[in-house]
């Protein structure tokens, strides 16, 4: 059982070559169940005069594709090539879902046209706050005819290089029979992985399928009980659920808690990041489509699942159903090139990558530097005597303070990176904002962690994610804080 946020060592390249273009040479089908949201907004200033109820006063209306048509929007935005089948209604709104699949870039040909479009409207007024939902659909089962015509179009589309097969039910009838289980039958034929996104409790629909990918309330629907958010409780009721229901893998997503893979013979947690919620809605459909989508494309599941963790966090942090974006994703793994030294740590991570693949002894050490001493030298020189790259890590201005107290940091840490930056030992920069530069390694996964001071190897925070970890001697008679104290000394005389 591990916790990991981390990407494996050549992924992060893999990642960045995807969402700069790269995902276009990806296909992947999705099969479900489509609607159309409209949102309409406006303010409440007064009650109505004919009874005691607000006014409301429409401002503006938007339409958005819900259900699978938000899966088809997040693999487009990631510039997937994306195949749609599924039904509509022959209506305005039916009408309206085709132009929008059209306008999104993805083939629709298989769209049918049956019963009515499922339309959800919702009003929201004052800005963001939902007042009420009015829902309009027909639940129908398949006709006996339809199975048959999709599988035909699914077989065309695996013959045609579609790599990985989304069923989104969203329980509006179209999976009520044997369509899922003849998808995955199909799919297994073709060696091609199915990602389930299930409702309801009837899961033997979904059995054999590669990942299925429940919310914590839909795993505890099939698992007899209201579960707590815990890992150890996750981890059971998906081992026992996977088992009986003969998936391969099971993703469970978990809201602040991140997410959770159950394989056969490993389980992996992976925290989420700490961001403002704004609305929930629409992040399974972004979990789902990035993990499909990215093992299409050949990243590990365990990186697949890493990456639709991250994603789900970011659009959890919009307002309404938003579809991931590649530049999202690129902005948060800090992709864009090091500006001089200086950098975040997903564009370290890549350059560190990109030394040790052409041989290079990547060392890093950390600290505050917050008044740059001989001492400071002294450390940065013989840590880099250990390697061929030196890598420092600069506590923030905020690190600093919970560390050292409200009165520090003396410099900024601007001003404290561009110090370093001007020393030949150091090849790069990156702020943390921790106590410890922890998480950060288990990002950049340095050869070396070199630390300063009075410790055992097993006690610097972070050492795990290096080959070896060095403690250096200190330069005696040199510290920042003693520095201060002396000028307050002196000051005071």
């Amino acid at each position: 059982m591990r916790n990991q946020t981390h990407f494996s060592p050549d992924a992060l390249d893999k990642i960045y070559e995807l969402c700069s273009g790269g995902f276009s040479d990806v296909k992947v089908l999705v099969v479900g169940d489509i609607m159309l949201d409209r949102y309409i907004s406006g303010v409440v200033k007064r009650i109505s005069p004919e009874a005691p109820v607000p006014v409301f006063l429409v401002k503006d209306e938007k339409y958005i594709l819900g259900g699978a048509g938000n899966v088809v929007m997040n693999l487009r935005r990631l510039g997937v090539t994306t195949k749609f089948l599924g039904r509509v209604g022959d209506d305005p709104e039916g009408r309206r879902v085709a132009e929008m699949l059209k306008a999104s870039g993805a083939d629709s040909t298989g769209l049918v046209y049956r019963g009515c479009t499922s339309l959800k409207t919702r009003l929201v007024g004052n800005g963001r706050q939902q007042m009420m939902r009015l829902d309009r659909e027909d639940i129908i089962p398949p006709l006996d005819e339809e199975e048959p015509a999709y599988i035909s179009e699914i077989e065309s589309a695996l013959n045609d290089g579609v790599k990985a097969v989304i069923v989104s039910d969203y329980g509006k009838g179209m999976f009520r029979e044997t369509l899922s289980q003849t998808i995955i039958k199909t799919c297994a034929k073709h060696k091609v992985p199915v990602f389930v996104d299930p409702k309801g409790t009837d899961w033997e629909r979904y059995d054999g399928a590669f990942v299925v990918t429940p919310n914590l309330s839909e795993l505890s629907l099939v698992a007899d009980g209201q579960l707590v958010n815990d890992d150890d409780a996750v981890a059971e009721a998906g081992r026992s659920v996977r088992r009986k229901y003969d998936f391969a893998n099971l993703l469970v997503t978990r809201s602040e808690k991140g997410a959770t893979l159950i394989e056969e013979d490993d389980i992996l947690h992976v925290p989420a990041m700490s961001v403002e919620v704004f609305d929930v809605s629409g992040a399974g459909d972004t979990v789902i489509s990035v993990a499909a989508a990215s093992v299409a494309a050949g990243l590990s599941l365990a990186d697949a699942v890493k990456l639709a963790n991250i994603s789900g966090q970011i659009v959890v942090g919009k307002v309404g159903t938003s579809p991931i974006e590649s530049e999202d994703l690129l902005k948060f793994l800090g992709a864009s090139e090091p500006s001089g030294k200086v950098c975040s740590a997903g564009a370290a991570g890549k350059q560190i990558g990109k030394w040790q693949k052409n041989g290079e002894k990547v060392v890093f050490t950390n600290g505050c530097f917050d008044i740059f001493h001989v001492g400071h030298a002294d450390s940065l020189a013989r840590a880099k005597k250990l390697g061929d790259r030196l890598v420092v890590g600069l506590n923030s201005d905020e690190s600093v303070r919970a560390l050292k107290g409200p009165a520090r940091p003396v410099n900024g840490q601007d001003a404290r990176a561009r110090v370093l930056s001007a020393m030949s030992d150091v090849d790069m920069v990156v702020i943390f904002d921790e106590d410890t530069p922890e998480e950060l390694l288990s990002r950049l996964r340095p050869d070396v962690v070199a630390k300063g001071g009075d410790y055992k190897p097993e006690q610097v925070a972070g050492g795990q994610y290096a080959k070896e970890v060095v403690i250096l001697p200190l330069l005696e008679g040199f510290s920042t804080t003693g520095l201060i104290e002396r000028m307050k000394s002196d000051g005071d005389k």
